[in-house]
């Protein structure tokens, strides 16, 4: 393909190991699987920062949430954020992944969730239709580019999904960019279609192992009242949502979870079934990915942020021209998108971004990179190395620069898939020393946002 076009569909809160084809055998996600055994899937692939505006960020800069935003979480150091989207670019100043495109001649646009500073126009989009408020399906207001926006009927991954037909559907010289945001799985779990809230038997609905802890299965009712029904709950205090259905456990919590899910997978194969309809097919590359995964339980935690499998592991397929692969060796992350697109675009990458190109992986020149491992940064300030095998932790202290002597850990992924082994401290020195010597070369030298690179 010459100048093929470019979708990458960004789902929101979706853990890997909760689709078919990382090997989860309940769960229904057949257009997804379909991509990955047409594609390249990664099985290792990680986000660089498990919150939303975060990882977003990074995905769109090909750069660390320290580098591209200057916090680390949705929020600035705890002050409230500028009106949203700001109409001034203080984040995300170099170049961007859609502006990187439209220097090639690329038409672009945003369909769905923003949850990023600043506004879409200002930083590439041609095009951009998003919602007002990030957690809600129904009642949403839409914005079309700028102002106020409109309230829409139904459920607005179905008024997206009908959008992104109408777009796809026009005649156009150029190729085009696309950043579609599909905003399941995340809660609120209660507002979709009945079909999905009662797709999955919860008594059929396995579990991960470290969701008991001392024998107990996690159960928090607040947490289980924000993934139902989100500001609703907790801002709003509406009165459907000061009870939780009688009985309601994990397994109930999970099964909307994977209801949700199936319904990213359907509005996934309405987009493929539209480019077929379209004669788009054979010349599109698609990129399936989450922003980050969801704890549902396990350590007794719950949503994301944290420095663990559930939070940080995430899907990641690249569709389109390739051929079929599952690779298993490779750790890709959020910020090796932005390269790898261009790259196989045949567009140069700007020096700006600190993500690998994944092409000769891709191309299967090669099984994994000479760099093989990800950096990751939370908003809770812990800071990690996931590599093949094992996954290495810090904690920062309060100024977020420094390093602390607590907090750290290390786990044996292979032999520990469920983290409930830290191995920090113990007789494995070298292992940890090599790990530790990498964490902190790469905080000293990961420049921060309007800071001199301390490298």
């Amino acid at each position: 393909m010459s100048r093929p076009n470019v979708i990458v569909c960004l789902c929101d809160q979706l853990r890997a190991f909760d689709v078919g084809c990382y090997g989860n055998d309940t769960i229904r996600t057949p257009h997804i699987d379909r991509l990955a055994k047409e594609g390249v899937r990664f099985d290792l692939a990680v986000s660089n920062n498990p919150v939303c505006m975060p990882a977003r960020s990074a995905l769109l800069t090909g750069q660390y949430s320290r580098t591209c935003m200057g916090y680390l979480t949705n929020y600035s150091d705890g002050s409230e954020m500028p009106e949203y989207p700001a109409d001034n670019r203080d984040w995300l100043r170099d170049t961007t992944l859609p502006e990187a495109f439209k220097a090639q001649g690329y038409e672009t646009a945003l369909f769905g969730k923003w949850h990023v500073q600043p506004a879409p126009n200002l930083v590439g989009f041609d095009y951009a239709l998003f919602p007002r408020v990030h957690h809600r399906h129904t009642g949403q207001t839409f914005v079309e580019n700028t102002g106020l926006g409109d309230v829409v009927d139904g459920f607005s991954i179905d008024f997206e999904a009908e959008r992104v037909n109408e777009y796809l559907a026009q005649d156009r010289e150029d190729p085009f960019f696309m950043y579609y945001n599909i905003s399941p799985p995340h809660m609120p779990l209660a507002d979709a279609p009945d079909k999905y809230l009662q797709m999955y038997d919860p008594d059929e609905i396995p579990l991960r192992p470290n969701t008991l802890v001392g024998g107990k299965l996690a159960y928090d009712e607040n947490w289980f009242k924000i993934y139902l029904w989100d500001f609703l709950y907790y801002q709003e205090h509406l009165p459907h949502t000061k009870q939780l259905p009688e009985g309601f456990d994990l397994r109930h919590l999970t099964a909307l979870y994977y209801g949700l899910t199936t319904w990213v997978d359907d509005t996934v194969g309405r987009l493929m079934a539209n480019l077929e309809a379209h004669g788009l097919a054979e010349d599109t590359i698609v990129v399936f990915a989450s922003d980050h995964g969801d704890n549902l339980g396990s350590h007794h935690a719950f949503n994301k942020g944290l420095l663990i499998e559930e939070s940080i592991r995430v899907p990641l397929i690249f569709w389109g021209g390739l051929a079929p692969q599952a690779n298993t060796a490779q750790v890709a992350q959020l910020i090796d998108i932005m390269p790898t697109l261009l790259e196989q675009c045949g567009a140069e990458v700007p020096d700006t971004v600190q993500g690998r190109a994944l092409g000769p992986v891709l191309r299967g020149e090669r099984e994994t990179l000479e760099e093989n491992g990800a950096f990751i940064e939370t908003s809770t300030g812990a800071i990690g190395l996931r590599t093949p095998d094992h996954l290495y932790g810090m904690q920062l202290e309060k100024d977020l620069r420094t390093i602390s002597n607590d907090g750290k850990c290390l786990y044996d992924l292979a032999a520990d898939p469920y983290e409930q082994r830290n191995l920090a401290g113990g007789t494995d020195t070298g292992l940890e020393a090599d790990f530790a010597q990498q964490l902190e070369q790469w905080n000293a030298q990961t420049p921060w946002l309007g800071e001199q690179n301390a490298g």
